[in-house]
């Protein structure tokens, strides 16, 4: 069976592909509706522990993936995942890590490198993807 998010939902990123994310910052409340399915988070130390399947990158706060090619490797399973499955990525805010993710992320579901933070600032979170170099991840993430 197939569970998808409702793509209306807050924190929820449609992808070119017609693919659903939802993106958040942990320190929120967790939004109203059904629980993810699995979760990515990126975080500078191990994440709360959570009642579903999840995946901890280690990625402190304003920086980059403390392991890069960890990072490509667990963006390539939320794209994946995403097919069939309700997937989060969450970061403490969920904008800078999280939104960073989601531009990469959008860039292996089709999206130019080059535009991908700005397709994530608006279909995602106007402030998504915080720093220069996380910018430049993004631009740099399919070469």
């Amino acid at each position: 069976m197939t569970h998808t998010w409702d793509s209306e939902a807050v924190g929820v990123l449609r992808l070119p592909s017609g693919l659903l994310l939802r993106g958040r910052g942990l320190r929120n409340p967790i939004p109203e509706g059904p629980a993810p399915d699995f979760g990515l988070y990126l975080l500078g130390e191990q994440p709360p522990h959570v009642d579903w399947e999840s995946r901890w990158l280690r990625w402190p706060d304003f920086r980059l993936p403390a392991d890069r090619v960890e990072a490509a490797e667990a963006f390539r399973e939320i794209a994946k995942r995403a097919a069939a499955e309700r997937v989060e990525v969450a970061c403490g805010g969920g904008r800078g890590r999280t939104g960073t993710a989601l531009a990469c992320i959008a860039v292996l579901d089709g999206v130019p490198a080059a535009e991908a933070v700005a397709y994530v600032r608006e279909h995602y979170d106007r402030r998504a993807v915080e720093t220069p170099w996380q910018r430049r991840y993004v631009r740099r993430f399919a070469a």
